[in-house]
């Protein structure tokens, strides 16, 4: 049989039916490849923190134990770090709408800015309603914030072909200093020594714990309610399967009547409105119930806006898989505190491992990608033979 330049489909299925053990194991490994790969990189992260650690002069043992207990020792720590997980969760589902979609969205920071700002005005201006009304209210107002917030760069992609990188990051600034703005005058707290933050907001808007004595309230609730109403918006509904095509093939999409530039345009409003909905619970689930701008946008955020990136990379830019993704990432957070106070580190080492084990996670997705590509070839090559 005549051929050139690669092998056709009668020998690949000849060798798919020499060699059934490579398809066996394709097989096997297949339900694993997306969670092997980020715990290996993980893994390595970590082994290379333990290096800086030593170079410290700190037991890299007694440092990952004081993480891990600080962060998953008991039902104190467990909330602490389902707290820390939650807007990190919320970003990452929009992050997931965004990617999938086609688009990046770098501007978690100010759309959960966004969120915060038009949630606590509504909070402010109707602070008599009942908490079973104001709750989803000011929720609803965070996640409208958010959306309008990221729909601005959609819109200038869509329509202008400004690039979503530079226009959401640009939008960061804008939204931390219009905080800072609001907060220097017209929302700031009456007779406060001229401290970035509004008054006490109003009771009734406080979301109420959950059982168990801990910090843990329903904004954790919310953040998985919004990643299970993520996956059926991308994977259960017609919507979801034009901005997936979208993200997957423009033209195409394009050449088959999808409305592409309203997709983008949507895309990153839902984004927005997942990180707004994040921005929301931060103010209103907070222990001091303000907008606070002291220490600037980044105390406020938690930097919630970039590290719900990685978790949703590390989920596979999958919503569902984001939950165990940002669980974690929230964990090293919180337990890195508990490490700095136990070995006496500096809090840079803290910065410096997070950053570590980011890189690496980052790092692993292109090689995650090649095994799904030989995983999904070595299946098809059985199903041919």
């Amino acid at each position: 049989m005549y051929k050139e330049g690669g092998t056709d489909t009668a020998t690949a299925a000849d060798d798919a039916a020499s060699d059934p053990s490579r398809a066996h194991l394709a097989r096997a490994a297949r339900p694993f490849v997306g969670l092997a790969v980020p715990f290996l990189a993980v893994a390595a992260a970590l082994l290379v923190g333990a290096i800086m650690l030593l170079a410290l002069g700190a037991n890299p043992l007694d440092g990952y134990n004081a993480m891990f207990s600080g962060a998953f020792g008991g039902s104190d720590e467990l909330a602490d770090t389902a707290i820390k997980a939650m807007p990190l969760l919320l970003v990452g589902v929009g992050i997931c709408i965004a990617f999938r979609a086609g688009v990046i969205n770098i501007g978690g920071e100010g759309q959960i800015i966004a969120g915060a700002i038009l949630a606590t005005v509504v909070a402010l201006a109707v602070p008599d309603l009942p908490g079973i009304v104001l709750i989803p209210t000011v929720i609803v107002a965070g996640a409208i914030g958010g959306g309008i917030w990221g729909a601005i760069p959609g819109a200038l992609k869509a329509y202008a072909g400004v690039n979503e990188i530079l226009s959401t990051i640009m939008m960061n600034i804008i939204a931390a200093q219009f905080m800072s703005f609001l907060l220097q005058d017209l929302l700031i707290e009456e007779g406060a020594i001229r401290i970035q933050q509004t008054e006490r907001l109003t009771e009734n808007a406080d979301l109420p714990l959950l059982p168990g004595g801990t910090r843990l309230h329903i904004g954790v609730l919310i953040a998985l309610l919004v990643a299970v109403l993520g996956y059926f918006l991308l994977f259960r509904s017609s919507l979801g399967v034009r901005l997936r095509a979208v993200g997957h093939n423009p033209s195409a999409s394009r050449y088959a009547g999808m409305p592409v530039k309203l997709s983008v345009v949507q895309a990153l409003a839902f984004s927005g409105a997942c990180a707004g909905v994040a921005g929301a619970v931060l103010v209103f689930g907070s222990e001091s119930h303000r907008l606070i701008g002291e220490g600037g946008a980044a105390a406020f955020t938690q930097n919630a806006g970039f590290n719900g990136i990685v978790a949703a990379l590390f989920g596979g830019l999958h919503p569902l898989a984001t939950v165990p993704a940002s669980f974690f990432f929230g964990g090293m957070l919180t337990g890195g505190l508990e490490m700095q106070r136990e070995v006496q580190v500096p809090a840079a080492m803290i910065l410096a491992l997070n950053g570590v084990v980011v890189v690496f996670v980052v790092a692993s997705l292109k090689l995650r990608a090649r095994l799904r590509q030989w995983v999904d070839g070595e299946i098809e090559r059985e199903g041919r033979a």
